[in-house]
């Protein structure tokens, strides 16, 4: 007989993530804007989607529809079996937390924070001890190469630096799903590279999907997959012909 599987054992042969008719409007003086309508898409586990598209076509919007930041006009999202829509805002936040890790383009590190205090903040929030949320912290921070700068502020920490710790933030509490809204947008090429390449080996040797907004091609071309936004709609682009 086989072994059963785990009770909380991901189900690999459907999708981690699944968008079901996503609409986002606002209402205006001059009646509705549509930013986009009807958008529907799927995230496999493990897999590293790349969503790409002009300024002001939405991405950054769909990402926080997606970590339940925001609410759609209508549609949903289903992460691992769970209807965004059907949460209420305060289990929102705890879904959020535990299951879904975030990278924006600023570092948005809390500066009288150490490294270490910030990575471990996330856990804190969650009700993690003192000692297990700085010990998780000191781990990640090693992670992203950053042992000897836990006891260093925002401040005193490189650009690169900065966004290494708020990457390891964001995997701190160990998600299913990381959403990386232009993590290498603030950096130099050479810097923006690297940290593309320890978001690349995190994502593969921890299992996790990855959905990530990014205007650099280059970039985009090595995710699994990338979409392109565009006029509402989204249109799946072949990794051999990536132009906006």
């Amino acid at each position: 007989m086989p072994d059963a599987k785990p009770l909380n054992a991901p189900d690999l042969t459907e999708p981690l993530v699944r968008v079901e008719s996503l609409t986002k409007s606002y209402a205006t003086g001059r009646g509705e804007l549509v930013l986009f309508r009807e958008l529907s898409f799927t995230v496999a586990h493990g897999e590293m989607l790349a969503i790409v598209g002009a300024s002001g076509a939405g991405k950054s919007t769909l990402l926080h529809l997606l970590a339940a930041m925001d609410s759609p006009t209508s549609g949903d999202v289903i992460i691992h079996g769970t209807s965004l829509a059907a949460l209420k805002p305060a289990d929102q936040a705890e879904f959020r937390n535990r299951t879904i890790g975030y990278v924006w383009q600023a570092h948005y590190l809390l500066p009288e924070f150490t490294a270490e205090e910030n990575v471990a903040m996330p856990l804190l929030t969650r009700g993690t001890s003192q000692a297990e949320a700085r010990q998780k912290a000191r781990q990640w921070l090693a992670e992203v190469g950053l042992a000897d700068r836990a006891t260093h502020r925002a401040g005193e920490l490189s650009g690169g630096e900065q966004q290494r710790v708020s990457l390891a933030r964001a995997l701190v509490t160990e998600p299913r799903l990381l959403l990386a809204d232009e993590p290498t947008g603030n950096l130099d090429a050479a810097t923006g590279d690297a940290i593309f390449d320890l978001l690349d080996r995190l994502h593969t040797s921890h299992g996790i999907s990855t959905v990530m907004v990014t205007h650099n091609m280059a970039i985009a071309a090595r995710c699994d997959r990338t979409l392109v936004l565009r006029d509402g709609r989204l249109v799946e682009l072949a990794s051999t012909n990536l132009q906006v």
